[in-house]
């Protein structure tokens, strides 16, 4: 299995998007289209206070009818952020994804924000080591040097 560290330096966009609990929540959905991502970390100062996602905005703002330039993002964000270590498996992320029903896990390395793993940036991860198991495999059958 690969580290989470061996992840966050194979994405091509190592960005972490941040965003303040005072902000609009208007603000965090145009921050996340710009970017075209699906969550936006919450900080205050340094510190993970939280996470939003468009599963925020879709079922706190869309679904109840609220103003998402007169709402603030910790009215809506989710607070208990689960966060992962540089060298954990992507299986221990996975687990702790499927367990919580969560698809971003913020990654720490000694308590100071160092990168964002996403469900997508796992699944890519499998799909690398499965081909790279499928060439060695077929090289093994044919005989061909791998």
């Amino acid at each position: 299995m690969t580290a989470v560290a061996q992840i966050l330096k194979s994405k091509s966009d190592q960005s972490i998007y941040t965003i303040g609990p005072e902000a609009s929540v208007f603000d965090a959905v145009k921050l996340m289209a710009e970017k075209n991502i699906a969550a936006v970390l919450v900080l205050e100062g340094q510190t993970i206070v939280g996470i939003i996602t468009e599963r925020d905005y879709a079922r706190k703002i869309v679904l109840v009818a609220r103003s998402s330039k007169e709402t603030r993002v910790r009215d809506v964000m989710s607070s208990q952020v689960m966060y992962v270590r540089p060298g954990q498996s992507s299986e221990e992320c996975m687990v702790l994804m499927t367990e919580n029903r969560v698809r971003h896990l913020p990654v720490l390395d000694g308590g100071k924000l160092i990168g964002l793993v996403s469900i997508g940036d796992l699944v890519k991860d499998v799909i690398s080591e499965q081909k790279f198991t499928i060439k060695q495999l077929e090289h093994y059958i044919t005989g061909e040097p791998g």
